[in-house]
């Protein structure tokens, strides 16, 4: 997104209302404030707030010294609200404005910051109202988990999960109170036993086998091992149509058991990943159990091969939500069961368990997690477990753990398409400035042929610092030279620029012409004709005209 100033000018002289908020913010502006302005925007429907304008009509831009680095700002919006707020920086004559664009709120979601939903009220936020609440969380329909079930009861759900879940979350609020809580109690507060009667959530959760033998069927997950594609029946299958809780572990316990460990050498260094990772694999289980759709008659499924993990469930992704948009959106299908599993900290409300997945993929050198099959009935989730690139490992490791920990989702991603020689997406380029400050990017070029590439101890890692250099390119004089040399080739008829760039096939148009432009200053080429007529040719190919002397 760019933003142009004749943009903003027609931004001025709007009024302020459903997509713009105006700020002054000639010095500074308070992040808190700025969150809870973003919250509000975003259940309104999204839109912009402008910083470095004055409020009131006609408005006139003052300039604005607030959040002098937007990068760090949109990091501090994810990491607060867990979405993707980009911040774009516009320079005029008049000042530096600073332009936050906020989305809006999926269907049936709404935002909230420390537990308050907010909205606008003239120049003050308050507080979303319940009606407001509930005609929004109604857009897609009931919660099916948070309905109660007929006829279940407590004699339908297992004691000894509903402990785990006390204890877990218990420990997640730190409050041992709660370890003092009968059955009834911990159900009641969590808000999944009412009036008596269970919900489906907890019978989801903590649900004997009879129980949902009797009442929900379908909420098992069955699990596969196969040694390879071919059809058949699996060498190992186990159906689990217990409560979550009953067993969550033994299913890790089953993969595990095939989990081999992939081991490399790196001179004195030995690195050894398992195939399947734990912390990836309970995540994308987690996401099958609390996202699918439950009115479906279908199981989940859970297919493990020697090298990659299929995790299968019935119904598509919640509306909005899409593979390309997945990390950076939220929207619960089943809101009771993922509020459960926030409170025992196995989820995080904010949909962290998705950006694991794909951080975790990427520490270890493997593909990023892969949605394709993914249909309106079902999403199909792979997780590659073959180490392709042990060394780019080696290379995230010497950066440091402390720095590794301060990095985004987004700087995972942008590290990693580097590594593969992919194109950086705007989000990805805004990332570039902090990993150069930290050592894991270097600059290759100057203005608009500036280029990006992984830094010099990755390809030492790697064994290949040849590969280092090709991808710096040749010195700058060195391309110089070789443009002359085809250039003299040429002779009286000249080369177009596009010629020019087969010489030089790693540089960008830009570059090229910059050469081109130096090479022209020291009087060594000339232009000849415009357009697509333009000729670049040795200045001993020029015909002097009587005005030229």
């Amino acid at each position: 997104m760019i933003t142009t100033p004749e943009q903003l000018v027609y931004w001025l002289a709007e009024p302020e209302g459903l997509r713009l908020e105006f700020k002054e913010a000639r010095n500074n502006y308070h992040f808190d404030k700025l969150v809870q302005y973003c919250v509000a925007l975003a259940n309104e429907g999204g839109g912009k707030i402008i910083l470095g304008v004055s409020d009131r009509r006609p408005r006139q831009i003052v300039g604005t010294s607030a959040f002098e680095e937007p990068g760090r700002t949109e990091a501090g919006l994810h990491e607060r609200l867990s979405q993707r707020i980009p911040i774009e920086e516009l320079r005029v004559p008049a000042g530096r404005v600073l332009i936050v664009h906020v989305p809006a709120r999926l269907p049936g979601t709404a935002w909230q910051i420390d537990g308050r939903y907010l909205k606008r009220a003239g120049d003050e936020l308050t507080a979303l109202g319940d009606v407001e609440l509930k005609n929004i969380f109604a857009e897609t329909g009931p919660d099916f988990s948070a309905e109660l079930c007929p006829g279940a009861g407590l004699q339908d759900l297992a004691p000894a999960a509903i402990a785990l879940f006390r204890e877990r979350w218990a420990r997640k609020s730190h409050d041992e109170r709660k370890l003092r809580w009968n059955d009834t109690e911990t159900l009641t507060n969590a808000e999944l036993l009412l009036g008596g009667q269970i919900t489906y959530a907890a019978l989801i959760l903590f649900g004997t086998r009879a129980a949902l033998g009797g009442w929900l069927a379908q909420a098992e997950l069955v699990f596969e091992y196969r040694p390879s594609d071919a059809s058949g029946p699996a060498a190992d299958r186990e159906e689990y149509r217990e409560g979550f809780f009953n067993w969550q572990d033994a299913l890790w316990n089953k993969i595990n058991l095939r989990n081999e460990k992939q081991s490399y050498q790196d001179g004195l260094f030995r690195l050894d990943l398992l195939t399947f990772d734990e912390v990836a694999m309970r995540e994308a289980l987690l996401n099958a159990v609390a996202h699918r759709d439950y009115r479906l008659g279908g199981s989940v499924f859970v297919r493990q091969y020697p090298q990659r993990l299929e995790v299968v469930s019935p119904g598509g992704l919640p509306p909005g939500i899409t593979p390309a948009n997945i990390l950076d959106q939220q929207n619960p299908r089943n809101r009771r069961l993922a509020e459960a599993l926030a409170k025992c900290g196995l989820i995080e409300r904010s949909g962290q368990g998705m950006n694991l997945m794909f951080e975790s993929a990427i520490r270890q050198g493997k593909q990023l997690p892969s949605f394709a099959g993914t249909a309106e009935h079902e999403v199909r989730l792979t997780l590659d477990g073959m180490v392709r690139s042990p060394a780019f490992v080696r290379f995230l490791e010497r950066l440091g753990e402390q720095t590794l920990r301060s990095f985004s989702t987004e700087d995972f991603l942008t590290l990693d398409a580097l590594h593969r020689e992919q194109p950086l997406s705007p989000h990805m380029k805004e990332r570039l400035p902090g990993l150069v400050s930290v050592g894991a990017v270097e600059v290759v070029g100057r203005g608009r042929g500036v280029r990006y590439i992984l830094s010099e101890a990755l390809y030492a890692a790697l064994g290949a610092k040849g590969t280092h250099t090709r991808k710096k390119g040749l010195d700058r004089e060195t391309n110089k030279a070789l443009l002359l040399k085809h250039l003299s080739k040429q002779k009286e008829e000249g080369a177009p620029l596009a010629e020019l760039r087969q010489v030089l096939p790693a540089l960008p148009a830009s570059a090229v012409q910059a050469l081109m432009h130096e090479l022209r200053e020291e009087r060594a080429v000339f232009l000849h004709g415009q357009r697509r007529w333009a000729r670049w040719k040795l200045m001993e190919y020029k015909v002097y005209k009587l005005e030229d002397l």
